[in-house]
């Protein structure tokens, strides 16, 4: 669970503000997730995530104390760019970047909450089917959707992920899952209050990639 526990994201404050610079950092470590997948057909998912964050670091780094919180890059975008807004810049890049991460909370938490299939108790197909349907789906095209429906397929047994998350080290099952409990509290009350801000906004878009 190295991995996960390594880079751990930062309480929020009361008027869930997340900061800029913080989040970057956390965020940063969580494409290798991917490689735990064990697969080449997660790449994408990998590379869209690494893409999204360059972009909303190259915006940050413009003007750091202008854009101090993920909030105020939204706040700045729309300032700036008016008409063309949400679809722009930092905004266009962190609405992606936290559907990726939501694929990564809720395949975490159907995990960690026991959700698997009976007949294959040590698969994560389910969870992974999951996760996508909630966080990524309704964004994709057909021909996307078949992409991801294949990578499901191919998704690593549950011991070799949780391997592959404590970064080689056999851990028990029920350590490695309380690890993940430990990491989701911040994690996910990160991504909640960035589609809080999204919403409050009217920053959302729903068209297909």
């Amino acid at each position: 669970m190295a991995l996960l526990l390594q880079h751990q994201f930062k309480p929020l404050p009361a008027d869930k503000q997340i900061d800029t610079c913080s989040f970057l950092e956390a965020v940063s470590y969580l494409p290798q997730f991917f490689d735990c997948m064990g697969s080449a057909v997660f790449s994408p998912i990998k590379a869209d995530i690494s893409g999204n964050i360059m972009k909303i670091r190259a915006v940050y780094d413009t003007n750091p104390t202008k854009f101090k919180t993920l909030q105020q890059i939204l706040e700045g975008e729309k300032e700036m760019h008016a008409s063309q807004w949400p679809k722009v810049g930092g905004t266009l890049a962190l609405m992606w970047l936290k559907r990726g991460l939501k694929f990564i909370q809720v395949l975490l938490q159907s995990i960690a909450d026991g959700e698997r299939d009976e007949q294959n108790p040590n698969s994560i197909k389910v969870n992974a089917t999951k996760a996508y349907e909630i966080a990524l789906k309704k964004y994709h095209g057909w021909m996307v959707q078949k992409l991801f429906s294949a990578a499901v397929c191919v998704a690593p047994y549950k011991v070799d992920f949780l391997k592959a998350l404590s970064k080689g080290q056999n851990v028990k099952e029920e350590e490695c899952l309380e690890k993940i409990r430990q990491f989701l509290l911040n994690f996910t009350a990160t991504i909640d209050a960035i589609y809080e801000m999204y919403t409050k906004m009217n920053a959302e878009l729903d068209y297909k990639a």
